[in-house]
């Protein structure tokens, strides 16, 4: 009964937590101004360490990020998380296993928005909740961003440096979301794989079962998975 109680109140925190930053988003005005740049930006990390990384990117399908994490913890295997918060704010728990399992969590914005389209303070409004509330459930900074379908502008680059984060995209997409395929799947994520990719997929049915086969290819190329900021050399 305690702890059920415990669990209620921690929900209703972070619920007044997100509102919170939301209003305060809402309410603030216009951000100050900042300089273009993209040396935050990365598709691809070191390339000397023989590293790959496994990207997820999460809004659905709890039950199946249960057994991506299964599935890595059997091939002692880690990957960042990339967490979309108005899922995160459904699945607590779910959050904190990733987190509890050594994976690394990253900010894949509140409501998967096309970021390519919106302001500095558009792109604040989306993605300064997600962090605040993933900073919330798993007690470490957040420092990474993925953006939705890849989309994002200047502003959506802006406002990351601003908050200290990096955007990242990928070197390889497994289009698991569209493609149906095991196998499809398999040959996007491996096929002439090498040291320092960001391969990109998402919890699907059909993810969980090419993802052994995928770890395997890996293993048995001399390869080893590590997090977004290992592979950076962070």
């Amino acid at each position: 009964m305690k702890s059920k109680f415990i669990t209620v109140v921690t929900n209703l925190a972070l619920m007044v937590v997100v509102l919170g930053v939301s209003l305060v988003g809402f309410y603030s005005g216009s951000a100050a101004a900042v300089i273009y740049e993209n040396d935050n930006l990365f598709s691809s990390g070191n390339d000397t360490r023989g590293e790959v990384v496994l990207t997820f990117n999460v809004y659905e399908s709890t039950q199946n990020v249960l057994g991506i994490l299964d599935i890595l913890e059997e091939y002692d295997a880690k990957a960042t998380f990339f967490i979309g918060g108005s899922w995160a704010d459904d699945n607590v728990d779910c959050v904190r296993e990733i987190f509890k399992r050594g994976h690394e969590l990253g900010s894949h914005g509140y409501f998967h928005k096309d970021h390519s389209k919106m302001t500095v303070d558009a792109n604040l409004e989306e993605i300064r909740p997600s962090i605040k509330l993933l900073e919330m459930i798993c007690g470490e900074k957040i420092v990474l961003f993925a953006p939705p379908s890849g989309a994002y502008n200047e502003n959506t680059l802006s406002a990351c440096s601003s908050l200290g984060m990096k955007v990242i995209m990928w070197s390889r997409d497994t289009i698991d979301w569209r493609d149906k395929d095991v196998n499809t799947v398999v040959q996007r994520a491996t096929k002439k794989l090498t040291a320092g990719e960001f391969i990109l997929m998402h919890p699907k049915d059909w993810t969980v079962q090419a993802l052994p086969k995928i770890l395997n290819y890996i293993r048995e190329n001399g390869l080893k998975t590590a997090t977004v900021s290992q592979c950076l050399g962070e």
